[in-house]
């Protein structure tokens, strides 16, 4: 169990701890202290279903078909290798999280941008539903894992909210970025590689 939520946890990590429209966004309201602990709750509720949804919904249909499960796990395995080497070019030319300045918004219009970012954004869906539902449809303790996925959601964007003055200094340094892209493609061949040998 506790390796399926380490697992979990490791996966959704490396995928979410990257420059994206997601981050970028919840990181500015932070900054702007507006209506952000909204936004991160939102987030985190959307990945935390998203996820569940990829990891049970697929379990099922993968549990059903020793051909799809095959096709998840080499997929999945290919998929994380590119991330992984993906994370490593990044860090080869990182740059620093820019954040835009702009007038203040109700509550109302800030979540709903959230919502646009996050489910308008085809790679949620890549990233939560398939990839990440994949993976975990395999593991041992499939609600391990999906527990695993949603504290690292919960762990970041909180960290972004309410870090986030504290962070700036850090998260507008190119080196910060390589640094945890370098971290990123650790855990992505980490997992890859667990994925292949186990089965």
């Amino acid at each position: 169990m506790w390796q399926s939520y380490v697992n979990g946890l490791l996966v959704a990590a490396g995928l979410i701890v990257a420059i994206g429209a997601q981050n970028t966004f919840v990181l500015a309201q932070s900054l702007r202290r507006e209506h952000h602990l909204p936004v991160a709750a939102f987030c985190v509720l959307c990945d935390a279903i998203l996820v569940s949804a990829g990891v049970f919904g697929l379990a099922t249909l993968l549990l059903q078909s020793p051909t799809l499960l095959a096709v998840a796990r080499w997929g999945g395995a290919a998929f994380l290798l590119w991330y992984g080497i993906k994370a490593l070019m990044r860090a080869l030319r990182p740059s620093g999280l820019q954040t835009p300045d702009s007038v203040p918004r109700s509550r109302r219009a800030v979540l709903l941008s959230a919502l646009a970012v996050t489910l308008l954004n085809p790679h949620v869906y890549l990233d939560t539903v398939l990839l990440i539902g994949s993976l975990g449809a395999q593991q041992p303790a499939p609600g391990a894992y999906a527990l695993g996925a949603a504290s690292a959601s919960l762990a970041w964007f909180f960290t972004l909210a309410l870090g986030a003055a504290w962070l700036s200094p850090w998260l507008a340094r190119p080196a910060t970025w390589r640094l945890l892209d370098l971290g990123v493609a650790v855990m992505m061949f980490s997992v890859a590689s667990q994925l292949l040998l186990s089965h």
